[in-house]
């Protein structure tokens, strides 16, 4: 696989693809935002790279380093994770919250992985109260997540070998329409 590029975005379909795996992943959770991060290795920074929601006209490409925060934590550890009162936690980042001028009370965060490898994070920015406190909305993140980062290395694999690309590229569609149809027969959301 390529090493993934820090403007995977520039690419309209990276776009298209991040921007609908954000915009799903807002709607299952019913969140006021919901964000994908990139990975960048060589510069230890997260990239955002699709916002749906609060932010999403001013947050497309402003990095910052990947050391820190909840996106830090979920880069560095692998591991999906929700707190529900970010005011009490030491690991959320209130002053870059701050600068990105929405500070959320509660957030959903998971990886996007290939293999062990982290390719960058998944965030859902102050979700209805019960999908915050239900551990099978965490799996349900996290196996979102899991489709977001196939959906991530169908892109960036497409630049090596377009005919095997192009098929995964459908099935990775395929797999974003499946969850969104789970959600239109009544995912608890409400």
């Amino acid at each position: 696989m390529t090493e993934p590029h820090p403007d995977a975005a520039s690419d309209p379909l990276s776009r298209e693809l991040l921007q609908s795996v954000v915009e799903v992943a807002r709607a299952i959770f019913g969140a006021q935002a919901s964000s994908v991060f990139l990975y960048d290795e060589a510069a230890h920074e997260l990239i955002f790279q699709a916002v749906s929601g609060r932010g999403e006209d001013r947050l497309v490409g402003r990095r910052f380093p990947a050391g820190q925060g909840i996106a830090g934590w979920v880069v560095s550890s692998g591991e999906p994770m929700v707190v529900d009162d970010l005011a009490h936690n030491t690991v959320f980042d209130r002053e870059f919250a701050e600068s990105t001028e929405f500070v959320p009370d509660a957030i959903m965060a998971a990886p996007l992985l290939h293999g062990d490898r982290v390719l960058g994070v998944l965030e859902v920015l102050e979700p209805v109260p019960q999908s915050r406190s239900s551990l099978g909305e965490l799996d349900l993140l996290a196996l979102f997540a899991e489709q977001a980062a196939t959906a991530l290395r169908v892109v960036l694999e497409r630049r090596v070998d377009a005919p095997r690309a192009a098929r995964e590229r459908a099935e990775a569609l395929d797999l974003v329409g499946s969850l969104q149809r789970l959600l239109e027969s009544g995912t608890p959301t409400s």
